[in-house]
């Protein structure tokens, strides 16, 4: 496979996934997405950003988010419930592995 073909099938799965977590499953919680699976839509955000930093581009957090919640960040969380006393332990333990702990790259 060519590269550029590649970058383009990785674009287009890309596109797709934060198509279906903004406009087709806006329902799923950021906390129920770390807690099953490690990163959640602030973690694509920011993964964002740094690219788009890294290649020169400025790009803001707050930017960044709109880009994966379709809105501003603050709209989107006042949708959203309450998490329960027990997924945000759960959360706690996921954002230290994933997030705190960073693999090496």
């Amino acid at each position: 496979m060519q590269v550029q073909t590649r970058i383009e099938l990785e674009a287009a799965a890309f596109r797709a996934l934060r198509d279906h977590l903004m406009v087709q499953r806006p329902d799923v919680q950021n906390i129920d997405m770390m807690n099953l699976a490690g990163f959640c839509r602030n973690c694509l955000s920011r993964w964002y950003q740094e690219a788009a930093n890294a290649r020169g581009i400025e790009m803001g957090k707050e930017e960044a988010r709109e880009v994966f919640y379709g809105m501003p960040y603050d709209t989107w969380r006042a949708q959203q419930a309450e998490a329960s006393p027990e997924k945000q332990a759960a959360f706690k333990v996921a954002f230290d592995e994933n997030v705190t702990k960073k693999a090496p790259k």
